[in-house]
């Protein structure tokens, strides 16, 4: 699922919808009023959520997500919240080379889901 929180984020518009190749139609979307919460509530389920901003801990390639995980990524520019950062379970961060400092936000994800999509494929 993707959860967003309700104030401050787009939500599935007719172009969000054509740009996901159809996965708007398949992935459950939630607007959560108080994203800080919705996020207990997943770690209280027993999902470990990874938090990911470029000053984080480990890399992403460190990181496990072979068990029932969350993905936290923070808005371009601003990144995590304090609040949302905090009820991280750990904070990771994509290794960049060269003179990339970061990605934007749907490259970010894409980087991400595709680490898990191998992790779990072993």
């Amino acid at each position: 699922a993707v959860i967003v929180p309700k104030d401050k984020a787009v939500g599935i518009t007719p172009t969000v919808r054509r740009a996901s190749a159809g996965a708007a139609d398949r992935v459950p979307f939630f607007a959560a009023t108080n994203l800080a919460r919705s996020l207990k509530l997943l770690k209280d389920a027993g999902v470990w959520l990874t938090g990911f901003a470029g000053d984080g801990a480990q890399s992403l390639y460190a990181s496990d997500f072979k068990g029932p995980v969350g993905i936290v990524i923070g808005s371009e520019g601003e990144g995590m919240r304090r609040l949302t950062r905090e009820a991280c379970d750990f904070v990771a961060a994509i290794p960049m080379r060269g003179s990339v400092e970061s990605l934007n936000v749907s490259v970010a994800t894409g980087v991400v889901l595709f680490e898990v999509l191998r992790q779990r494929s072993l």
